[in-house]
């Protein structure tokens, strides 16, 4: 069950480093206290393949991974475990927990000791390689942090503005990494709450831009609160919540088959 957010935030598109590490911080830590509650062996709804285990495991690791590049300055991605090792081979089940909450500790505070003109390898554009790894393992975090909740009780709701910000992460980091290629049609993510808005261009690959006013063009347009669609975009919103759906929905279903963000 989705608790709903008390109070809306407005995204401006320059969620600040030093924010993002304290809502890495933050959630981490809820990550732990929800694992912690529902146990190893509770299944994760949102990685139906995982239980607590497998998550505490996967993100533990990707924590390491990443404060790796920011401490010793990598300058090209180095050699990592594929999900099966990482899966299999983590600390037995005594020591997760704790392994987990020390690896999260350790990130936050490579984070924040960090020179900010840091510079070393990373994946998507950012204003600089730090605020690309803050922002990243801000919402790598955040996801499963939901997944750990949901596994547990309630999902405790995002700010709107950083749920706005890890929308635009998504759709025009992510998954406009491959551009489109041919005729595509143009779905529009709405914000209700912040005001934000992306149009996406959907076809054989996706594109996605920020923009304003342009939903007279959209063949389909996806708006709700931004803590709720940041949930639905990242398949974690399996009922909805309350996003509306208007236009040609198969533009969305479209959408959730094209982009999926995987350890590869």
């Amino acid at each position: 069950m989705f608790k709903r957010a008390a109070r809306a935030d407005r995204h401006d598109g320059t969620v600040k480093p030093e924010e993002h590490i304290a809502e890495l911080d933050t959630d981490g830590t809820l990550l732990a206290a929800a694992a912690e509650r529902a146990g190893l062996d509770a299944p994760v709804p949102g990685c139906p393949l995982w239980k607590i285990r497998e998550l505490l495991r996967h993100t533990g690791y990707v924590h390491r991974w990443a404060a790796s590049y920011v401490a010793h300055g990598y300058q090209e991605e180095v050699d990592r475990y594929s999900e099966e090792e990482l899966l299999r081979d983590g600390p037995g089940d005594a020591e997760l927990l704790g392994w987990f909450r020390d690896g999260h500790a350790e990130l936050v505070t490579t984070l924040r000791s960090a020179d900010p003109v840091l510079n070393c390898w990373a994946f998507l554009d950012a204003p600089s390689p730090l605020a690309f790894w803050a922002r990243r393992q801000a919402h790598e975090t955040a996801i499963h942090r939901a997944d750990a909740q949901s596994a547990a009780d309630d999902v405790t709701p995002f700010p709107a503005a950083f749920a706005a910000d890890g929308i635009d992460e998504l759709l025009v980091g992510f998954a406009s990494r491959g551009g489109v290629r041919g005729p595509a049609r143009p779905l529009l993510v709405r914000t209700a709450d912040t005001g934000d808005e992306w149009l996406v261009e959907v076809g054989a690959g996706i594109m996605a831009r920020r923009t304003v006013g342009d939903a007279g063009r959209a063949g389909c347009v996806v708006a709700g609160p931004a803590c709720e669609l940041y949930l639905l975009l990242w398949n974690r919103l399996p009922d909805g919540g309350s996003v509306t759906v208007s236009g040609d929905p198969e533009l969305l279903r479209s959408w959730q088959a094209q982009v999926k963000v995987r350890w590869a």
